[in-house]
């Protein structure tokens, strides 16, 4: 595993697998979180009306402490099946839309990710737990300061962690074997598309607010294969994104 990077480093002394079987509920768990990940995954993903299957990503949900990122005041409700504020006007999303997206992307053990939209970790956790090295972008500090925070204390030293314009991506860290998005643009910004590598997968919504759509796109030889796979509806992106979907 990879040491935290300079940034995380820089704020913590300021702030002080293999395949699994099918989830099943074993009761009986003496942890309440662990068994309520255990529910949110057999009733919420894994279940009769959704249709996560990818054993690895269903593992990661499982081990994940979903209620690490999300504020003290909401802990009770961090296996709920929903969204849930982080304040800055920001959500840490529904489980099935984080395991969803995971598993779209197809990420590998060997996989370098971009993630843009960092929120407060949570995605960019169940992403450690699957690919060799995450780097996350987040345009507000204080929550990419509680995300550093978190992840060093749950032990995800294979993640990178940088206050900026995910607009923009991580280009000296490009290229990218697969890209992460959790805010919409209205369009996909094209230094994301530079930065995919040949063969790359990106998930991103896309659209207004009113009319987003989950985008899944693949590069190969220099253009975009685009398939739309799902109504979604995400906090949009800002900075630079914004700026230049402004009218004129």
């Amino acid at each position: 595993m990879r040491k935290p990077s300079l940034l995380l480093k820089a704020w913590l002394g300021a702030w002080g697998a293999d395949e699994m079987a099918p989830p099943r509920l074993a009761l009986g768990t003496e942890d309440p979180p662990a068994l309520a990940r255990q529910r949110m995954v057999v009733e919420q993903l894994s279940g009769r009306w959704r249709n996560i299957t990818n054993a690895l990503v269903l593992a990661a949900m499982g081990k994940v402490p979903r209620h690490e990122f999300v504020p003290e005041r909401r802990r009770d409700q961090a296996y709920q099946d929903g969204a849930l504020p982080i304040g800055h006007g920001q959500t840490i999303s529904q489980p099935y839309i984080v395991a969803f997206m995971t598993e779209q992307l197809q990420p590998k053990p060997t996989d370098r990710v971009l993630e843009i939209g960092t929120g407060t970790g949570y995605q960019t956790a169940i992403l450690a737990e699957l690919v060799a090295e995450v780097y996350t972008v987040e345009i507000i500090e204080d929550l990419a300061r509680q995300a550093a925070v978190a992840l060093n204390r749950l032990g995800h030293t294979n993640v990178n962690v940088r206050v900026g314009d995910g607009h923009e991506g991580w280009p000296e860290a490009a290229p990218f074997d697969a890209i992460i998005v959790t805010c919409a643009p209205e369009r996909v910004p094209h230094p994301l598309i530079e930065q995919l590598k040949d063969g790359g997968r990106m998930i991103i919504p896309v659209g207004p607010t009113c009319d987003q759509k989950l985008v899944l796109l693949r590069k190969q030889g220099g253009g975009l294969e685009r398939h739309t796979v799902l109504p979604v509806r995400f906090v949009p992106m800002t900075g630079q994104s914004q700026r230049s979907e402004a009218p004129a």
